[in-house]
């Protein structure tokens, strides 16, 4: 299926559709509709089939009496709410990168680690049906559950999408020619172990970002990008977003926000043999050399390891959602071809 006809669905609820339910007191609920299939909460039960035929943005009651919200989740809210195998890049970073990497209607971009698929979505709606996005994941059981949330909510795998299971620094030689890809972003714990690979595969202009978690990791990746001499000097950000509570005259920021979750580096590929000029900078002291032996793993940045045991359940529910998401457009399809 082509990625055009494999868009958000419109029209009213059909079987397979996932909604997302605002139930007393703003609580969210998403769920996938089956003809038989029921919500339970301790405010009494909603049938599936009371949503079914309804267009979006209805309200309903459930068995108690308690009326429920039923829209179709915005990509925001899908990404939140999704099966995760790996931890999700916000949609807050999701949306800067696409802004800070340029992804461009028909960019060819490389992406990596997939994780559990948050980003590829962005990605994916960013380079349109004349793009190409290569998604690579060293661990196949995450790659599973992406490829499940992808076909979710997408409704089938869009024809401009591959994952690749293997490391990039082996296997980006193998799908690209030198200078053939345009955008890089990598979600990694040591994106400076691929660069020299990423600089051959960019072409002239191109953009990498990394996307990483602590400030020693961004130290380590922007010197490492400027000792190769073959990128503009990086450039790093973080995003914080902070909500505010907005009613009559109580107007004031929240007393939550969404802080810190992730650093992004940005650099731009310079020409085979430029030399970029030199910016004065005060010269410090690099704790990066031959005698680092830190071990960069997901404890040692702090990054909560999922179990076996949870990652096939995630899996799993990504499967399922997938095999809905195929029934609802499966349903559609069939229903254009009637009318």
């Amino acid at each position: 299926m082509t990625h055009t006809s494999a868009q958000r669905p419109s029209g009213p609820f059909r079987e397979g559709d996932r909604v997302q339910l605002t139930g007393p007191k703003g609580r969210l609920h998403t769920v996938t509709l089956r003809e038989d299939g029921e919500l339970h909460t301790h405010h009494g039960v909603l049938f599936h089939r009371d949503l079914i035929g309804l267009p979006d943005g209805s309200v309903v009651a459930n068995s108690s009496g308690h009326d429920y919200l039923a829209l179709r989740p915005l990509l925001r809210d899908f990404a939140m709410s999704m099966p995760r195998g790996a931890a999700i890049v916000y949609p807050k970073d999701a949306a800067q990168i696409v802004m800070q990497a340029d992804i461009f209607p028909g960019a060819v971009v490389v992406e990596a680690g997939v994780g559990s698929g948050a980003l590829s979505l962005s990605l994916l709606r960013a380079i349109g049906p004349a793009g190409r996005l290569v998604s690579f994941e060293r661990r196949d059981d995450f790659a599973e559950v992406a490829r499940g949330n992808v076909e979710t909510f997408f409704g089938a795998t869009p024809d401009t999408w591959s994952v690749v299971v293997g490391d990039l620094a082996e296997e980006l030689p193998a799908q690209f020619e030198p200078g053939t890809v345009d955008r890089v972003v990598l979600d990694m714990l040591a994106p400076w172990e691929c660069m020299d690979v990423v600089a051959e595969a960019l072409t002239p202009g191109g953009v990498v970002l990394c996307y990483v978690a602590t400030a020693t990791q961004l130290s380590r990746v922007a010197e490492y990008i400027r000792g190769t001499g073959l990128f503009t000097d990086p450039d790093a950000s973080e995003t914080m977003v902070r909500g505010w509570h907005v009613e009559g005259l109580a107007v004031r920021p929240d007393h939550r926000m969404v802080a810190h979750t992730g650093f992004l580096l940005t650099a731009r590929r310079l020409a085979p043999g430029a030399v970029a000029p030199s910016v004065k900078r005060r010269a410090s002291k690099s704790s990066y050399g031959d005698e680092d032996v830190e071990l960069w793993t997901p404890g040692a940045v702090g990054d909560r390891e999922i179990t076996d045991k949870n990652l096939r359940k995630r899996a799993r529910e990504a499967a399922r959602a997938a095999e809905g998401a195929r029934l609802a457009t499966a349903s559609r399809e069939s229903d254009s071809t009637t009318e």
